[in-house]
């Protein structure tokens, strides 16, 4: 029996809501069988980031070549990666693995405002790993930065996708949470858009949401769905998972991870 397997390439959330953590819960959920590269450890809780150590380059390849050279992944993910050097390290190394089912989640600040990328980072990221991915899934923020532009409409959404798609990407998807209204994310694959809308749910449990969504999407891909089934069954799990999220600690709440259905 064959098994779907997805590698997350992360930081890793000491409170379990986000990062490697919230990967590998929603890989389980999926059920296909998840493994991960450290990018990054944070001292997190539901308040913030305390602290963040980045690992080192050199240790984060080793970690993503003992992986695909023995295992290989039918999808990956790409969330928090932090330096430049680091975000050069796994570009160079998906690159040499061939890993084509890629999604990159550009993420540049946790929920809370705490930046998770550094500065010189932002661009290596645009030139080195962007054009490697299936689908790169900036939320309005990171759209903003990607397409160097503000972005605050559904027109402005449609314009920061065509100026990431020229970055490289095969596929652009544009998160629009951070709008009022029902939450609509936006589908660019060069030629069309495509809509995916859900009511919002009004919640303070969203901690992760981000990571959550990449991973669905990595782990729809690794079992054979289309990009544009893969993204629609993934929000309909980051609803539910939002919609059944619970409080946990004295910030932001947690999404309920282990869901049988959605």
């Amino acid at each position: 029996m064959s098994i779907p397997k997805v590698l997350t390439i992360a930081g890793s959330d000491s409170g379990g809501g986000a990062g490697v953590q919230a990967d590998l819960k929603t890989f389980s959920a999926y059920r296909v069988f998840g493994m991960s590269v450290i990018t990054a450890v944070t001292a997190q809780n539901s308040l913030g980031v305390q602290s963040v150590e980045y690992l080192p380059p050199a240790l984060v390849a080793s970690q993503l070549s003992s992986v695909l050279e023995d295992l290989g992944a039918d999808a990956a993910k790409c969330g928090m990666l932090g330096t430049e050097a680091v975000v050069r390290a796994v570009a160079d190394g998906l690159r040499a693995h061939g890993v084509e089912r890629l999604v990159v989640d550009p993420v540049m600040a946790a929920t809370s405002g705490d930046a998770l990328l550094e500065p010189g980072a932002a661009r290596a990221l645009t030139a080195h790993l962007v054009p490697l991915a299936l689908v790169v899934t900036p939320n309005l923020p990171e759209a903003e930065t990607l397409a160097e532009m503000p972005v605050s409409s559904r027109a402005d959404m449609e314009e920061a996708a065509r100026r990431i798609h020229k970055l490289g990407p095969r596929n652009v998807l544009v998160k629009g949470g951070h709008l009022k209204g029902d939450a609509v994310d936006l589908l660019y694959n060069g030629r069309e858009f495509t809509a995916f809308q859900a009511s919002r749910v009004e919640s303070d449990n969203t901690h992760g949401t981000g990571c959550t969504f990449s991973a669905a999407i990595a782990a729809g891909l690794a079992q054979g769905r289309p990009l544009a089934e893969a993204v629609r069954d993934a929000k309909a799990y980051v609803t539910r998972a939002i919609r059944e999220g619970f409080a946990l600690g004295r910030g932001a709440g947690a999404l309920r991870h282990f869901l049988t259905e959605w």
